[in-house]
């Protein structure tokens, strides 16, 4: 099956093997149909212990899977009268970034995302959803405009991190990362952000200061891709996912951690599963938060930004010298 993943595929394979036998018993008019409805039970039976306890190295799987929606393939499907603004009016038209004016159920809002290609081609123009400084300045110039205007933002995450080339760092990738930070912090219209696939490094976090942040159930969200860390730990990439499953990456960590505020369901099998049914269930998470975040004032907004990304991580302070001997002490008395 085009797209299989090695963990799917005892299920593939009884699939196959159901369709095998119909189209045999169709061929050769033998009635199956006992053998047929055991195998479709046994079937239903293996879905549901291979989606229920999905590990995280197997989520990592399935939001890179190269059939996953993109941010186009949302943006069709959530919002009505898009239209795709490009440049940064600086250097060029970085296609990783996708953005421009929609409306969503009437209510006029830019719409920005990471884009990966469909195919080699595609993902070659598009730098496989790295995006360049210019990239990241695009988005930028459409949140500014956004702010002007009044229109709420909705941006969709999906990279594997800020493209790494000489010709980012020559352009300025870490100011242009920055700058993006800094100023979404301080619009004062709502910003929803959700976590489409993979959510990586500072190319994700560039689009990611939100008032909400929500996140695929399968998708997954780090500060470096499990592919990064396992090549500074161990010193090789191939360890990816021994690396996907101590970095707490998935949507029920993070929302554990407080960094996202609401894991929206998957089809079972993941997003590539079902675009329509997955796209509905995006817009109504969305049009619930909008809701919400409306009813805020420009300065409630950034004060509501603010607090969410305060309350981020946990600080204990050192303990003062006098306890710590005595912790000492006691613990050699034990």
């Amino acid at each position: 099956m085009a797209g299989e993943l090695p963990f799917e595929k005892p299920l593939n394979e009884l699939q196959r093997k159901i369709e095998e036998l119909k189209k045999f018993g169709q061929e050769s008019g033998i009635d199956f149909s006992d053998e047929i409805n055991r195998m479709e039970e046994r079937c239903k039976q293996l879905q549901e212990e291979l989606y229920n306890e999905l590990t995280p190295a197997q989520k990592m799987h399935l939001a890179r899977h190269h059939g996953r929606p993109t941010s186009l393939d949302y943006i069709g499907e959530i919002f009505t009268d898009f239209i795709e603004l490009h440049g940064d009016r600086l250097f060029a038209d970085d296609l990783a970034i996708v953005g421009g004016l929609a409306k969503l159920n009437g209510v006029p809002v830019t719409v920005i995302g990471h884009q990966r290609g469909k195919d080699t081609k595609d993902n070659i123009a598009r730098f496989f959803g790295s995006p360049h400084p210019e990239g990241f300045r695009k988005a930028l110039r459409l949140m500014q405009q956004a702010h002007k205007f009044g229109r709420p933002i909705i941006t969709f995450i999906d990279t594997k991190g800020a493209y790494p080339g000489n010709t980012a760092e020559e352009r300025g990738q870490s100011e242009a990362i920055a700058r993006n930070l800094r100023e979404m912090a301080m619009f004062g219209v709502p910003i929803i952000c959700v976590v489409i696939g993979e959510g990586g490094s500072g190319g994700a976090l560039a689009l990611g200061v939100g008032n909400r942040v929500l996140m695929l159930e399968n998708a997954i969200y780090s500060v470096i891709s499990p592919n990064g860390a396992a090549s500074i730990l161990w010193k090789d990439a191939s360890r990816a996912d021994e690396a996907a499953a101590v970095m707490k990456i998935t949507a029920g960590d993070l929302m554990e951690f407080g960094i996202v505020e609401e894991i929206i369901e998957e089809p079972q099998g993941g997003a590539h599963r079902d675009l329509a049914a997955q796209s509905e269930t995006i817009k109504e998470a969305i049009w619930r938060h909008l809701g919400e975040l409306s009813k805020l004032s420009s300065e409630e907004l950034i004060a509501d930004r603010y607090n969410k990304f305060r309350k981020i991580g946990q600080y204990r302070a050192p303990k003062p010298e006098a306890e710590l001997m005595v912790d000492e002490i006691e613990s050699a008395n034990v």
